[in-house]
């Protein structure tokens, strides 16, 4: 094999984190490989050329791309350009959806072949993009074993990689290290505060979640609260939210697992970061906030009861859910109380959440990934 170019492009912390993973497993295959796209500090770490950073392009919700409409256009023909000058052997696109379906779409018509990895979610909305997927990548690799039949259906070739959390999603130093190591007291409760990775969710839900903790510290005095730092913020980017509102918390960066271990419950945004938490078994309360327009567009779309991917995968409501106008700090304050005075209730949970770990299948995932990124370049299906 020649020396292979490969795209790679995610548009936000979790693509990120999932690119930089499989860069370093394909490098492990081909260490000549050469890799450009769109990305953040990890895949860079993994020696990954970002043409665009992927912490700009972190917005969420119709209104909030709307606003960031500019940036966006100019990454994507900024991308668009550059396959076409370069002519990558393959095109990995990862998540970022409508996004990443227009660059396929541009890339198929270039007659660059595309390896589009995590389905867009056709299961809980808008279902007539699988026949889309059929004309603009040849190959799809899902994260969730029930994806594979929809797409097998549209005539879509198809692998099942499993979730790739199931490989990370453990703590790196035991309990007695992480109290020692991020300075909280063993004797006392535990809050985890998780306001996740795009300044749009900054916006709408964090100071949500401020007040929620601060109702919470006046119900239990010796309660703590931490709050793992996501990639793409900086510390000074919460600082000043959480010292207005009177609260004392240890903003923990890296080490996010060695945090969730210590949390007896948690306030989280929907997203990866729910996944995460029940894969580490932590009860939480799931909140959802955007623009109103963003809301009532998709309230007719959505196809699905759940918000939260924990409790997709669990296919029930395992964690309590606060979507839009729900998501108040009263109710909030009042579900973490809930988990922390009744036993019975967050035995419960955690024996749910114990279960989802269970129906993601087994580990491997980015190594079974580029494996199949191995078997593309090699049966001479790129250009």
């Amino acid at each position: 094999m020649n020396i292979p170019r490969i795209m790679i492009v995610a548009g936000e912390a979790s693509g990120d984190k999932y690119g930089a993973w499989l860069a370093a497993e394909i490098r492990q295959r081909i260490p000549v490989a050469q890799f450009f796209g769109m990305g953040g500090d990890l895949m860079r770490g993994e020696g990954v050329e970002t043409l665009v950073n992927a912490d700009d392009m972190a917005v969420f919700g119709l209104v909030e791309i709307i606003a960031h409409a500019g940036t966006i256009r100019r990454a994507y023909g900024l991308l668009k350009k550059q396959f076409l000058l370069r002519r990558p052997d393959l095109l990995i696109l990862i998540d970022y959806q409508e996004f990443n379906q227009l660059l396929a779409a541009a890339a198929k018509k270039a007659g660059i072949k595309v390896l589009f990895y995590i389905s867009p979610q056709v299961w809980a909305w808008r279902p007539g993009r699988v026949k889309k997927m059929a004309r603009i990548v040849d190959q799809m690799a899902v994260l969730f074993p029930f994806e594979v039949p929809l797409y097998e259906k549209a005539g879509v070739p198809v692998t099942f990689v499993g979730h790739p959390l199931l490989d990370i999603v453990h703590p790196a130093m035991t309990r007695d290290e992480a109290f020692i190591r991020l300075g909280v007291d063993p004797s006392r409760p535990i809050v985890g505060l998780f306001p996740g990775s795009r300044r749009s969710e900054l916006k709408y839900l964090f100071r949500t979640i401020l007040d929620s903790a601060r109702l919470l510290k006046g119900q239990y005095p010796d309660l703590q609260f931490v709050l793992p730092l996501a990639p793409s913020f900086k510390r000074d980017d919460l600082a000043a939210a959480i010292q207005a509102a009177g609260l004392e918390v240890t903003i923990v960066q890296g080490g996010t697992y060695d945090a969730m271990q210590l949390c007896h419950a948690a306030i989280t945004v929907s997203g990866t970061v729910t996944l995460e938490l029940a894969l580490m078994t932590v009860p939480m309360v799931i909140i959802y906030r955007v623009s109103p327009v963003t809301y009532a567009i998709g309230r007719r779309l959505v196809k699905i009861d759940h918000a939260g991917i924990c409790n997709i995968v669990a296919g029930e409501r395992v964690v309590k859910e606060l979507i839009q106008d729900d998501a108040k700090p009263a109710a909030i304050a009042a579900e973490i109380a809930h988990i922390l005075d009744d036993a019975s209730y967050r035995s419960l949970i955690c024996e749910k959440l114990a279960g989802v770990r269970a129906k993601l299948g087994r580990g491997g995932c980015s190594a079974r990934l580029a494996e199949v990124v191995v078997t593309m370049l090699e049966s001479g299906v790129t250009t």
